[in-house]
């Protein structure tokens, strides 16, 4: 969202450079930032815009998300996700040759981060499932936990790893996301209140990454 991005193009002074009917391009010689918006679609869609059209070393996913391990987790934690599902396709056939859609995808991505180096609390190689709907209620949220044992929800990460593991990139590919609410009953009013919290911790664990391949 544009909020989100807002405050990766403040800090890395991004300029926009490509503008479409709903996307826009941010670029400053070493990243390139799309603003794809909201939806698996969305980010598919420029995640292979990216890695076709560019010569790019790595994909980075960053946003907020919605909590789903109750109280163990704190409203700014970040997440450096390793295994992603969607947990909003449903198919009932049981061929194997549908499990690219069915089942996770891990990441083979590697990153040596010391928890002690930040003040939020960093959690390493967790399960984010996504799905094309804002979760906002306690009992859908604890289906997912339970369903696919998944930490966070948000709305792109899996579209996000599909794509780099069809053009081998997946162990070139990095998930941040950031708690902003508990994707229960409050979670509208608290993501919004809580954004701007939550990527600012983001953004320090994504400059950890960029400095990795500077």
């Amino acid at each position: 969202m544009k909020e989100e991005a807002e405050h990766i193009i403040k800090k890395y002074q991004l300029k926009e450079t490509k503008k479409y009917r709903h996307i826009t391009v941010y670029e400053n010689g070493n990243i390139i930032l799309v603003l794809a918006g909201i939806w698996k679609i969305q980010a598919s869609l420029w995640t292979a815009e990216l890695i076709l059209m560019n010569k790019v070393d790595i994909i980075i996913n960053i946003g907020i998300a919605g909590n789903l391990r109750g109280n163990e987790v704190s409203i700014g934690d970040v997440f450096l996700i390793n295994q992603v599902s969607q947990h909003d396709m449903i198919l009932p056939f049981t061929w194997e040759h549908l499990d690219y859609i069915k089942k996770a995808i891990t990441l083979t991505s590697e990153l040596n981060l010391d928890e002690r180096d930040f003040s939020f609390w960093l959690h390493k190689t967790w399960h984010s499932t996504t799905g094309d709907v804002f979760i906002s209620d306690q009992k859908k949220a604890k289906e997912l936990r339970d369903a696919w044992w998944a930490d966070v929800a948000e709305m792109e990460a899996f579209a996000v790893a599909s794509v780099a593991r069809e053009l081998w990139m997946l162990e070139n590919t990095y998930i941040i996301k950031a708690i902003s609410d508990g994707a229960d009953t409050e979670a509208l009013r608290d993501s919004e209140d809580n954004l701007n919290f939550a990527m600012k911790n983001s953004l320090q664990v994504l400059e950890k990454i960029i400095e990795k391949y500077s």
